[in-house]
C-alpha cells in the first residue's frame, strides 16, 4: 500500500460510518502517523508505506471510530500556535478559548499571573511565551492534570517560568510562598456545563472528555461563584479577573462578579460572534 493508498484507507473507512469531518481527522491521523505535511505526500505519496505505519493506521482509525477524539489518539493539540501533549485527563485545548489568551496577553507583560483550573496549562504557558510575566502559577484539582501541565511547560519551553500546584481551586496554594500572594490577574476556563445538560454533547465529548472538567453544577455557575469570591483576597487592588464561559452565561457570570465587587465588568464574544469572555477588575 502506497502513502497515497494508506490516506485513502484511512478517508474511505471514517466516511463509510459517517464520521463529522471525516476528511480533516483522516489526515491528521495520518499526519501524526507519518509526519508527513502536504508537500513530502505530493513527492512521497506514491512509495510503499512500511508495514508498522499501516497497521498503526489502521489501529488509530478503529480507535477514531470508537469516537476518540483525534487529539487523543495522536496525544497532541495546537493552542496559540504552539504544540501542547493532551491526554484523556484534561479537557483538549480549543480555538475559542484563544480569544481568553489574546484579551489577557494584551496586559500581562510584566504581571503575575494565576491560571485557576489550568487543566494542559495551554493557557497559562501559552501567556508565558507571548509576554514577559513577572509570575506565573497555574492550579488544578487533578494530580494528573498538573503533571501534564508541567510536561508541557517542559515542551514549550517555559518549565523555568511557570509553577503548578495540585489542589481544589485556591487550597492549592496553601503552604506554598502563594498563599498569601496577590495577583496581578487571575484567569480561568473553569467547568461550565450544566450537569443535566452533559448527556446531550456530542459522544465524542461526553464519553472521552474528563466530567470533572466539563460539569460546572446545577446551574453551570458553581466555579464562578467559588472562584470570584476567593479573588476579591487573591487579587491586586484594581486586578484582572478574567474567565471562559458558556455562549448563554454572560449577564450570569457578570452578575456574580458585580455581587463581589468587581468592576469594569465586560463581555467579549468570540470569533463566531458569541459571548465567550468577562473580564472585571476587582473594585
Amino acid at each position: 500500500m502506497t502513502y497515497k493508498e494508506l490516506l485513502k484507507e484511512i478517508t474511505d473507512r471514517l466516511k463509510a460510518t459517517n464520521v463529522p469531518e471525516a476528511e480533516s481527522d483522516a489526515w491528521r491521523l495520518f499526519e501524526g502517523i507519518t509526519g508527513f505535511d502536504r508537500a513530502t505526500l505530493f513527492l512521497r505519496g506514491n512509495e510503499t508505506a512500511d508495514h508498522e505505519k499501516e497497521a498503526k493506521a489502521l489501529e488509530w482509525t478503529d480507535r477514531r471510530l470508537t469516537g476518540c477524539p483525534v487529539q487523543y489518539i495522536i496525544g497532541t493539540q495546537e493552542f496559540c500556535g504552539f504544540e501542547f501533549e493532551v491526554a484523556p485527563d484534561t479537557l483538549i485545548p480549543r480555538f475559542d478559548t484563544e480569544v481568553l489568551v489574546d484579551v489577557v496577553s494584551k496586559e500581562a507583560s510584566g504581571k503575575s499571573v494565576l491560571d485557576m483550573c489550568t487543566g494542559t496549562g495551554c493557557i497559562l504557558i501559552s501567556l508565558a511565551r507571548l509576554c514577559d510575566l513577572e509570575t506565573a502559577v497555574g492550579c488544578d484539582i487533578s494530580e494528573k492534570a498538573v503533571e501534564l501541565a508541567k510536561r508541557n511547560a517542559k515542551r514549550n519551553g517555559t518549565a523555568e517560568k511557570t509553577l503548578f500546584f495540585v489542589g481544589d481551586l485556591f487550597e492549592a496554594l496553601k503552604d506554598t510562598e502563594f498563599e498569601d500572594h496577590k495577583f496581578d490577574i487571575i484567569v480561568s476556563n473553569p467547568p461550565y456545563i450544566r450537569s443535566a445538560d452533559i448527556e446531550e454533547l456530542s459522544p465524542t465529548v461526553r464519553d472521552f472528555e474528563p466530567r470533572r472538567a466539563l460539569d460546572g453544577m446545577e446551574d453551570g455557575l458553581c466555579f464562578y461563584r467559588r472562584i470570584t469570591k476567593e479573588a476579591t483576597y487573591s487579587l491586586k487592588d484594581n486586578g484582572l479577573l478574567a474567565y471562559e464561559i458558556g455562549w448563554d452565561q454572560g449577564a450570569c457570570v457578570s452578575a456574580i462578579m458585580k455581587d463581589h465587587g468587581f468592576k469594569e465588568i465586560e463581555v467579549i464574544k468570540d470569533y463566531a460572534g458569541l459571548d465567550r469572555i468577562v473580564i472585571g477588575r476587582k473594585g
